[in-house]
């Protein structure tokens, strides 16, 4: 498995320390922060405390907001391993400060810190996703953001516990400044193990403009309508989030009749269930990155957000209840196991994504994408806060009944965003069917170039062929189609989808024909695989027919590599033509299915006999 290849290199451990350290440290002083302003410093303060708990929030996620385009600017501009280091020594400088607050109880010094504080992790969030693409491969990429999320938010549990047990023992602002230092200072010893990577040539200079900034990196957003889609629902995930843990102590309070153990066990929950729903993605996913799991997210979070509604109980205990009384109810196991599935189908729907936007960003702006993704972030956020005040003290509603709101709205936004972008559902459907009724194994992948253009070749056995080969190959495939195929209601969405090119015979439409070679020529042109079936038609009895020598003027017309490859044991399933034929209830609705790619031909030994006869040798006996 990727995941644990690069959790112990030496490109990406150290890294991965790094983040993990400043989001437990940041965690561990915002909410130590927050514990003494609600108890201690109560009467120290010229105002309410629920006045100093919403300026706390608001000051910590305002630096996100103000300086988000401004960090992503400067990331593409210089060094990313420099920068990294840059900001743990101001985070040592800025928790040296805040131990002397700590100690001498300035609680106006510890407020304009947490907006450092903050202003510091808005300008290490763009870096700490960009410098990924760096130093992983396209490959480790999807594992490499796992780790990543399931360390943030198991940093982030750690962090918010021991900034409040930190609080109740003796001499704690003494502990809590000197943790806070020697946390920072850890950080700093990890990042200087990260390997220096490259700074992008097309990057721009760097100028403190954080108005201009902002408006350029949201316009940079708009740009690529998938990324920007993208963008909001991670957003979208974000406010969920938000939503969840910002009305845990009430729930826990009002609803539950839990006390402060039993608001402790939902945080832990859900930010586990996350861990879990990250590393799982990695895994389903084989070493690349999979959007047919985003789907999945999204059902998992509208079906179990729904479930969490009525485990809630409707007669509450008399009194407040431990943890361990909350376990012995009829409902406290459910709430729990709710609110976990939440955040496991909430790793898989957010991990692809953190993914996506790496890899499909142009490199010079990849941190500013990050930048605009932080920016929408934190507005989403904003909004979470004004919603929750709207429909529990507007509009009246309980907690519960805004948990299902919460719900049905996910399946509402999820459903705009799979039918403007239907290349999630795309996925979606290959990810079931490769899982479900085909189990397909790739061999030699590695064959197929990791970028730059290339004609894939294959036999032709099912209506599905081209899902199941989309599906095991890592790079996005345009692939060239068969128009009565191509035009079959509901698929014909898909195949649009994904981008696909019909053709036909040359006398039924030349037109339709000709722009298919247009087609084959402009995806070659831009670097795409672009596959073919050389028979021109499904099989009707197995085997492999003759093929066409429309692959000899695609490779005249732009010379690149061919890969032959051969799927075994598709013939006599579901969707072939054994038996009756297709759909009519005759194949195998359960196959075991190979993918053999074999070794590229240049493009100057490409004929169309020389490839048949290397797929058939590749597909042997096995129909």
């Amino acid at each position: 498995m990727a995941a644990k290849q690069i959790i112990g290199s030496k490109r990406f451990l150290p890294f991965f320390l790094t983040q993990a350290l400043g989001a437990f440290n940041d965690n561990v002083f915002k909410n130590a922060l927050m514990l003494l302003l609600t108890f201690s410093a109560a009467s120290a303060m010229p105002w309410s405390v629920d006045v100093s708990m919403n300026l706390a929030a608001g000051l910590f996620i305002l630096p996100f907001l103000l300086f988000s385009a401004t960090a992503g600017t400067l990331a593409d501009s210089v060094c990313k391993t420099r920068l990294i280091r840059w900001l743990k020594l101001l985070e040592i400088g800025l928790m040296l400060l805040a131990a002397a607050a700590f100690f001498f109880e300035q609680y106006l010094w510890l407020l304009g810190l947490l907006f450092l504080m903050g202003s510091q992790s808005a300008f290490f969030g763009p870096v700490k996703y960009a410098i990924l693409p760096q130093l992983l491969t396209d490959r480790q990429l999807l594992a490499g953001n796992a780790w990543v999320e399931m360390g943030t938010f198991i940093a982030i549990l750690l962090g918010t516990i021991v900034g409040g047990l930190l609080v109740g023992i003796a001499n704690a602002m003494l502990w809590i400044g000197s943790l806070v230092v020697l946390f920072a200072v850890f950080g700093y010893l990890a990042s200087l193990q990260i390997p220096e990577v490259g700074v992008v040539a097309a990057g721009p200079r760097f100028q403190f403009a954080p108005w201009r900034q902002s408006l350029e990196t949201v316009r940079i957003s708009y740009q690529n309508r998938t990324l920007y889609l993208a963008i909001m629902a991670i957003s979208w995930f974000w406010f969920l989030g938000a939503s969840y843990l910002t009305q845990f102590p009430n729930f826990t309070k009002s609803h539950l009749a839990g006390d402060n153990t039993v608001v402790t066990a939902l945080l832990v929950a859900f930010s586990v269930g996350v861990g879990i729903g990250s590393m799982l993605c990695e895994r389903l996913s084989g070493e690349k990155v999979e959007l047919g799991l985003v789907p999945i997210g999204s059902i998992g979070l509208t079906v179990f957000g729904i479930s969490l509604y009525f485990s809630t109980p409707a007669v509450m205990p008399a009194e407040l209840l431990s943890l361990t009384q909350f376990l012995a109810t009829a409902f406290g196991w459910w709430v729990l196991f709710d609110l976990t599935l939440v955040g496991v189908f909430g790793g898989l729907f957010i991990v692809p994504l953190y993914a996506m936007l790496q890899q499909r960003a142009e490199p010079a702006q990849r941190a500013r994408m990050i930048a605009a993704n932080n920016i929408f972030n934190a507005l989403f956020m904003v909004v979470a806060a004004l919603a929750g005040m709207l429909f529990l003290a507007g509009f009246g509603l309980s907690i519960p009944e805004y948990f299902l709101i919460l719900a049905i709205m996910n399946a509402v936004v999820a459903l705009y965003v799979y039918s403007t972008v239907p290349e999630f559902v795309l996925r979606f459907v290959i990810y079931l069917l490769s899982h479900t009724m085909y189990r397909v194994k790739a061999q030699e992948l590695e064959h197929i170039p990791e970028e730059g253009p290339a004609v894939l070749v294959a036999n032709h056995v099912s209506y599905v062929d081209a899902l199941l080969i989309g599906g095991a190959v890592r790079r996005p495939v345009r692939f060239v189609m068969y128009k009565g195929i191509y035009q079959i209601p509901v698929a014909n969405w898909l195949f649009k989808a994904a981008k696909t090119i019909p053709i036909c015979g040359k006398q039924q439409d030349e037109k339709m024909y000709e722009a298919a070679f247009a087609a084959i020529r402009r995806e070659l042109s831009e670097g795409n695989l672009v596959c073919i079936f050389p028979e021109g038609r499904l099989t009707k009895d197995g085997e492999i027919d003759a093929f066409r020598t429309g692959i000899e003027r695609i490779i005249a017309e732009t010379p690149v590599p061919v890969i032959p490859m051969a799927l075994q044991g598709l013939w006599g399933s579901f969707f072939s033509h054994h038996g009756d034929g297709a759909f009519k209830f005759k194949g195998r609705f359960w196959s075991k299915i190979k993918l053999v790619v074999g070794e590229p031909v240049a493009a100057s030994a490409v004929t169309a006999a020389n490839l048949e006869q290397q797929v058939r040798a590749l597909r042997g006996a096995e129909r």
